[in-house]
């Protein structure tokens, strides 16, 4: 407090903001400090090194310990940091001395974390085995101990190794190693499952009788077919889109919008933040005032949307509802040798934002519905009121990659994580179910003939809900 009559020059001032500052330094610097140790996940395998500003990842089975995929730098503030290829930024939180959590940004819920006393010795071995045995060994285990969805599918996951083990010797060739863990994948039909070696990769083998989409050009060659089906055929009109045209909207006749995102990615440059800005800005722009008031319903359309962040999806839906809710709980697989144990279910929330339609949704689905698409429909699926789901189940993967290294260099991923609705459930592996089965949506035939039997279905869907609600 500055005393009546007394006047503190500039170079006292400057003194003074120094000295209050420096405590708060001081406070900051321990706090990071305090971080430094070794640190093992609750669930994914994992164990994360502190040390200075160096954060260091292991991946760990019962037989391997590996360097991990990913190393980050301290950046930003108190436990901040960003991967060394910019791909990822992640804050380390503490709870005393013995506890912590870690959150990765754009994701949703936290991975908790317990210090160890020290590295587990197999960490520390120089020169770990690098053949073809060790690689499938490390890959037919990490998935043994982390795998959640083994009993939903029916896979005898120790007849998997009998069976293709012996395929695999110290002569077994780069080529043939990757043939027998390719071919592993797409028997589990898992669309987050992928494996990546050098130039090869074999990634998002999709579930049996999912449409096939081989690789990036047969993706955007369908993206183009089902923008001009919407623009030509359903809204009559191009739509306005932002962020490089995966968000679209029209306005239809009888006061009802159409709403398409194609991912929850892929707007900008600049990772989670400038993908939000984007996010926020075609919402505004949206949502409007003016527009919200009159809006009788919506069409919202993720049946050709690959993913992305699933905090971007939380986003969204918190522009879609006029109170809070449970979107879903969150979970992972815990305990190498027991499938049925969980982490504690983590409740993700939505909350209402900004302008916002609360009024019916028809919310038009399909097999290629993935990943943060899901995540995103089953937030809806738990909004008040619930919307009408049309067109055909999805994918059924809803984690996280989880991804891993293996001995010879290569990388793969795996899924360990599970979202319950509500009720405890989940729809993992068999995707989220419609309420009005369109079998042919996104189809060829379809597509060549000019019809859209979903979208037409969720505008009856849509002047019914509106008559009833006068």
């Amino acid at each position: 407090m500055r005393k009546s009559g007394t006047r503190i020059g500039g170079a006292a001032l400057a003194a003074v903001l120094v000295m209050t500052a420096a405590p708060a330094a001081a406070v900051a610097s321990a706090r990071d400090a305090a971080l430094d140790g070794v640190w093992q996940a609750d669930g994914y395998g994992t164990i994360i090194t502190v040390g200075g500003d160096r954060l260091r990842y292991f991946d760990t089975t019962a037989i391997s310990c590996l360097a991990g995929v990913m190393s980050a730098r301290r950046q930003g503030g108190p436990g901040a940091f960003v991967a060394d290829d910019g791909s990822r930024r992640m804050t380390i939180t503490l709870q005393g001395r013995q506890r912590a959590r870690l959150r990765y940004v754009g994701a949703v819920g936290e991975i908790g974390l317990r210090r160890l006393p020290g590295l587990p010795a197999r960490c520390s071995v120089k020169a770990p085995a690098t053949g073809p045995v060790a690689v499938f060994d490390v890959f037919w285990t990490t998935f043994a101990e982390n795998y959640p969805f083994f009993a939903t599918k029916g896979v005898d996951w120790q007849a998997v190794r009998d069976r293709y083990r012996p395929r695999i010797g110290p002569n077994t060739t780069d080529a043939e190693l990757f043939g027998v863990l390719r071919d592993i994948l797409k028997d589990l039909g898992d669309a987050h499952t992928a494996l990546r070696a050098g130039k090869d990769e074999f990634a998002r083998p999709l579930r049996p009788g999912t449409r096939p989409l081989d690789g990036l050009p047969a993706f955007l060659a369908l993206n183009e077919g089902v923008l001009d089906l919407v623009e030509k055929h359903d809204v009559h009109k191009p739509l306005t889109t932002w962020g490089r045209g995966v968000i679209g909207y029209a306005d239809l006749p009888g006061g009802f919008g159409y709403l398409r995102l194609a991912a929850f990615d892929g707007y900008a440059d600049g990772g989670f933040a400038a993908n939000a800005k984007e996010l926020d800005r075609a919402l505004n722009e949206i949502f409007t005032p003016a527009r919200t008031s009159r809006l009788k319903g919506l069409v919202l359309d993720v049946r050709l949307n690959f993913g992305g962040y699933d905090a971007l999806g939380i986003r969204l839906a918190s522009r879609l509802t006029g109170r809070p809710y449970v979107a879903y709980a969150k979970q992972a697989r815990d305990d190498p040798s027991d499938p049925t144990r969980f982490t504690r279910a983590r409740p993700i929330w939505v909350r209402p934002a900004g302008s916002r339609h609360t009024g019916p949704i028809a919310l038009l689905t399909s097999p290629l519905t993935i990943s943060a698409g899901e995540t995103f429909s089953q937030a809806m699926t738990a909004r008040t009121p619930a919307p009408r789901r049309i067109g055909d189940a999805t994918q059924g993967a809803f984690s996280d990659f989880l991804w891993r290294t293996l001995p010879n260099g290569w990388t793969f991923a795996l899924p360990n994580e599970r979202f319950l609705t509500r009720q405890g459930t989940t729809f993992d592996v068999t995707g989220i179910p419609p309420q009005d089965r369109i079998a042919e949506t996104l189809s060829d035939g379809e597509l060549a003939a000019g019809r859209d039997a979903a979208f037409e279905r969720a505008l009856a869907y849509l002047r019914t809900a509106g008559r009833a609600g006068r």
